[in-house]
């Protein structure tokens, strides 16, 4: 059986209806519930994910995803913080060794020691917590989730531009947008799709210092002195040749900048 990593339990007061909404109702929409019902959406993820060893799923609601990562040869330590949801799942998977059902916020648990992927139908109001959690976790190996597809499509660039999280990250985490899935293979249906978002862990890092890094992306996207030369320019020498090395035109705005760029910017400033 996969060993608990939470926190702490967690547990709702029922109230009395209001508007025609049940308790089960207003639940749901606080969790920001929709649960996957696709057979071929799960596949899906399955397949993107590629489940061996630990695997850590955010949000394991049914168990629909559960029981297909279990199938597909992974050790499943399903979070669920509906106690409702989290009592049944428990009980149905009482004798399966595959799979231990945890009643608890995932973004409170603490990462395992041993190397873990997570892989997770995850709820739209917190995929930013869940993607810093992934992030900051040193065993972490890949992370599958299906997000918001315009959430997906930002952090990878899909719009032609960048976000700071990913330039962040980008030295550690490839970003992957993966398969379209609609929003019909959910219930209750939203009213956006959603897509595969994959991060996988590099082999070895991109740079030699990730503070040194760190401080050189978060200067670029500070906004000081306008744009990103002048931004470089208050603490760097040699920006223009730096740039020049990395393909970015001196007026490119930073978002546009790919996050290879900022590995050759790092590769010429900061030796």
């Amino acid at each position: 059986m996969a060993q608990n990593f939470a926190h702490g339990n967690y547990s709702h007061t029922q109230k009395k209806a209001k508007g025609g909404r049940t308790p089960r109702d207003r639940a749901r929409r606080v969790l920001s519930q929709n649960f996957l019902v696709d057979p071929h959406a799960v596949e899906l993820v399955v397949k993107a994910a590629g489940p061996e060893g630990l695997v850590l799923e955010p949000g394991a609601g049914e168990g629909v995803l559960t029981w297909a990562l279990a199938a597909a040869g992974a050790e499943v330590v399903g979070y669920e913080v509906d106690p409702r949801l989290a009592g049944r799942l428990a009980a149905l998977t009482r004798d399966d060794p595959r799979i231990d059902v945890v009643r608890g916020d995932f973004t409170t648990a603490r990462p395992p020691r041993e190397p873990f992927a997570v892989v997770g139908n995850i709820p739209y109001s917190i995929t930013s917590k869940i993607v810093r959690w992934c992030l900051r976790a040193p065993g972490l190996t890949s992370a599958t989730l299906l997000t918001q597809r315009e959430y997906a499509r930002k952090r990878t660039g899909d719009y032609g531009r960048w976000s700071l999280v990913t330039v962040e990250s980008w030295p550690w985490f490839d970003w992957r947008l993966g398969d379209r899935i609609g929003r019909a293979s959910f219930r209750p249906v939203p009213s956006v799709d959603s897509a595969i978002l994959r991060l996988q862990r590099r082999p070895e890092p991109l740079v030699g210092s990730g503070q040194d890094y760190q401080q050189l992306v978060e200067l670029g996207f500070g906004g000081v002195g306008g744009s990103l030369r002048a931004s470089l320019r208050t603490r760097y020498e040699g920006v223009d040749r730096a740039l020049a090395a990395a393909g970015v035109a001196r007026d490119t705005v930073v978002g546009h900048v790919h996050p290879d760029q900022w590995i050759t910017l790092y590769g010429r400033l900061c030796r």
